[in-house]
């Protein structure tokens, strides 16, 4: 199994919720993923621009009073049912990942009893 990215399933959670510039996803994301991940704006804005060319995202300009119209980025349904293969993928990856981290009973019984 293979992620084609794992700030594609970020970005489209932080966006499951409310519409947001790239400054505040990459905001977001680094806040939940405190030091575990980390997303940079070079990174966040390629991979926007890809899911809006793809359709999972759609981007709107909304005029702001006094300052540039900023780009705003919402899911699409289509977006909507990716997060949803994309979080189970991920699910099912980490269960992968923790069942081979954690030693079988079997063995950790052995483990204790040769001590």
């Amino acid at each position: 199994m293979a992620f084609r990215s794992d700030l594609d399933t970020l970005t489209l959670s932080v966006l499951q919720t409310e519409a947001l510039h790239g400054y505040e996803i990459a905001k977001r994301i680094n806040a939940k993923g405190e030091a575990a991940f980390h997303a940079k704006e070079g990174q966040l804005y390629p991979i926007l621009h890809r899911l809006e060319n793809e359709g999972v995202i759609q981007a709107d300009w909304i005029p702001q009073e006094g300052k540039p119209a900023r780009k705003v980025y919402r899911l699409t349904e289509t977006g909507k049912g990716e997060l949803e293969k994309l979080t189970e993928a991920w699910r099912k990856f980490a269960q992968a990942v923790e069942s081979l981290l954690t030693p079988p009973k079997k063995m950790m019984r052995l483990a204790s009893v040769s001590q």
